[in-house]
């Protein structure tokens, strides 16, 4: 378990000792629309999760309109398509974000998001985000690591694709720049992810490597491999969103429904509770069942003085009388006093040789 100190995003603490904190990723799933994104933005918020986030860039901060082999997609869920196309279709507009942050604000809800340049980092810095993620594609960018680190806000650090050497590049970068409160998240950058591929219990292992609390970006179908992520001691899960996956849309494949989201987040904070301590103590729950456990009873009648044997004693249920270890003890000696069926043995009822 890493050492690193909790982070705190919008008053909310962030490590080990807290439940999960997860993130609803809207991402291109407006398909387009601001009514859309807005209405994406009330599910969201209402699916429980801890924080909404965003993407802010236009598809000319992030590539050029170029149709060379380097910049179309060949195979997985965007074949054929150029860098531009996708990104024209699936960018949230520098003028939405007003009204996204204000509706956010209205709903009380965390929002922030994942800058691609620097013109959207201070588009985020003067709309208020509490904190600024970096996208697995963006973590060699150190350039933007240190711009978004300048601002003195939490930063959290997709390391999808990212070697162990680029990782700590981006860490350094960051603290160097003055960011101190980072988040680093194992992400396995295929759309969806194999779930074989995820290798979660690299999550436990970032935060001891670099001192951090660490967690999960995932883009496995379903929420399990996210569970386990919270299992193995993740402190973060972020996972996309949408309202309908038929209604398409660039990372509806992977995303989940308001419904499943909801469950997801219920699951990540019951995993969490569930994990408590290294104990063997009677839990509370358990003290009503005690009583059930095995234990040795009379089953027939016997006189005093007859031999008990297995045939009028036996280990069964409830668990009143002596325990079944002291079985081969008490076989074979003469009963005390006459004993009746249904009565659970103990020391008195037994005569010493």
């Amino acid at each position: 378990m890493t050492n690193a100190k909790d982070i705190r995003i919008a008053g909310r603490s962030i490590g080990p000792g807290h439940e999960p904190y997860v993130i609803c990723e809207m991402s291109g799933n407006h398909n387009g629309s601001l009514e859309r994104a807005l209405e994406l933005l009330d599910a969201a918020a209402a699916t429980g999760a801890d924080a909404i986030k965003m993407q802010s860039y236009t598809a000319d901060t992030i590539t050029i309109d170029h149709e060379g082999p380097e910049f179309c997609i060949e195979g997985g869920l965007w074949d054929g398509r150029t860098l531009y196309d996708l990104y024209a279709a699936a960018q949230t507009p520098f003028e939405w974000h007003e009204p996204l942050f204000r509706r956010a604000k209205e709903l009380g809800v965390t929002l922030f998001s994942s800058p691609f340049d620097e013109s959207a980092v201070d588009l985020l810095d003067e709309l208020g985000a509490p904190a600024y993620k970096i996208a697995s594609f963006e973590a060699v960018d150190l350039p933007l690591v240190a711009y978004c680190a300048s601002k003195g806000k939490p930063m959290i650090i997709s390391t999808g694709m990212a070697n162990l050497d680029e990782i700590g590049e981006a860490v350094s970068t960051a603290r160097a720049n003055g960011c101190e409160d980072i988040i680093l998240l194992h992400c396995v950058s295929s759309y969806p992810a194999p779930d074989e591929q995820s290798n979660v219990r690299t999550v436990p292992d970032l935060g001891e490597r670099f001192g951090v609390i660490s967690g999960l970006s995932d883009h496995t179908s379903g929420s399990a491999v996210a569970v386990a992520s919270i299992a193995l001691g993740g402190c973060v899960v972020e996972k996309h969103f949408t309202l309908a996956r038929s209604d398409g849309g660039p990372d509806a494949a992977f995303s989940l429904e308001p419904e499943e989201f909801t469950a997801l987040v219920a699951d990540c904070k019951r995993a969490w509770r569930s994990l408590g301590e290294t104990t063997y103590e009677l839990q509370g729950s358990e003290s009503g069942s005690v009583q059930f456990r095995r234990s040795l009873y009379v089953v027939r009648d016997v006189a005093a003085g007859e031999e008990l044997t297995r045939e009028n004693v036996r280990s069964i249920r409830p668990g009143h009388g002596l325990a079944p270890k002291h079985l081969d003890e008490v076989l074979g000696r003469p009963a005390a006093r006459a004993l009746q069926r249904g009565e659970p043995l103990d020391w008195a009822g037994v005569k010493a040789f």
